[in-house]
């Protein structure tokens, strides 16, 4: 399968929802850096200490040294490095995020999978390089994928992957839980109106400065970036989505796009073009986000009802399945899709 070069499409950025309000008299105050392999932006509507978003920048890079696949030496690094033979101590960011992820493993039985690290690295997804892999390798890559082999000591607060050559990626959490943590230093900085957009994971903190619900689009799966299907009106929520546009490539004429499908080792293939979730905590939309795509509307919808989430399903052909609250919140701009109650 190598013989065919690949024609490589890595998509530019994960900002497939965006934020739209009316800012006070004053201006809001933002910030944007580079972290998390992403481009980060927090802006505060009722401050204007600069102090603020200096913590919450260093506690997002913080972050990104300890979770990231894409740091070496990162602590997630650490206990990869030494799966097989012998439990790493971590630091309470990594046992948190990958106990999460094990949980979401649990209740999707393995759709999300937090091992899923060997199947990026064979598919060499977000890279130049990215192709299909070689039989053998697949094979072989899934074989190290399961959650089950994952052991966590909460009193030693260590992470042991029993098998050599696994490898933990937190990248389905990572910036759901930077986020969370964003929120929570704003909200102990007083700040009760923000907008925190970690590369395309958002969360509406409170409401806009002069009342009211924030407005975020809804990303056209088939459109340019910042082409809306529809806007939700949310307060003090994370509206994450996940989409087939995001991360992908294209070989031999067929699109391989980056969210795995952990039964067959390849990209899922289910009709769907993106899954959006709205929650209370951005780590729960991020992670079950990726969940639900895999799952698709039928058992899609149960899941989110059951962890007490909104969700709105896109497929390929423009129809959409969502939660009553989620379609209680979505105004489609786009009439070429529509609501469909199959579900």
């Amino acid at each position: 399968m190598h013989s065919v070069p690949a024609r490589v499409l890595v998509a530019a950025a994960a900002a497939f929802v965006f934020a739209a309000a009316h800012l006070n008299a004053a201006g809001p105050l933002s910030r944007s850096e580079y972290v998390l392999w992403t481009q980060c932006t927090v802006t505060l509507h009722d401050h204007t200490d600069p102090a603020i978003l200096d913590a919450v920048f260093r506690r997002l890079h913080e972050l990104d040294s300890r979770l990231s696949v894409n740091v070496p030496g990162s602590e997630l690094d650490a206990v990869s490095d030494a799966a097989g033979r012998a439990p790493v101590r971590v630091g309470e960011d990594v046992f948190f995020v990958i106990s999460k992820g094990l949980h979401l493993a649990e209740i999707s039985g393995g759709l999300f999978d937090p091992t899923v690290g060997p199947l990026m690295q064979v598919w060499k997804m977000n890279s130049e390089e990215a192709r299909i892999p070689a039989p053998a390798d697949l094979a072989r890559a899934r074989a190290l994928v399961n959650w089950r082999d994952v052991v966590m000591d909460a009193k030693a607060r260590t992470i042991y992957a029993r098998r050599p050559g696994m490898r933990l990626d937190a990248g389905g959490l990572l910036k759901g839980y930077a986020a969370d943590e964003t929120v929570r230093i704003l909200a102990s900085r007083g700040v009760k109106s923000a907008i925190v957009d970690l590369g395309g994971d958002i969360f509406a903190m409170g409401s806009r400065p002069e009342g009211g619900p924030w407005r975020i689009g809804i990303q056209n799966p088939d459109a340019a970036r910042g082409t809306t299907l529809g806007v939700v009106n949310v307060v003090g929520k994370s509206v994450v989505s996940s989409g087939v546009y995001e991360h992908f490539f294209v070989q031999n004429g067929k699109k391989y796009h980056h969210i795995m499908d952990t039964r067959t080792g390849f990209p899922v293939d289910n009709g769907l073009s993106q899954v959006t979730v709205i929650s209370a905590a951005s780590i729960d939309a991020d992670g079950l986000g990726l969940t639900l795509f895999c799952l698709g509307p039928a058992q899609g919808l149960a899941l989110a009802a059951s962890q007490g989430i909104d969700a709105i399903f896109v497929g390929a052909d423009h129809r959409i399945y969502a939660t009553d609250g989620a379609r209680g919140m979505l105004s489609l701009t786009d009439t070429t899709f529509t609501f469909d109650t199959a579900y």
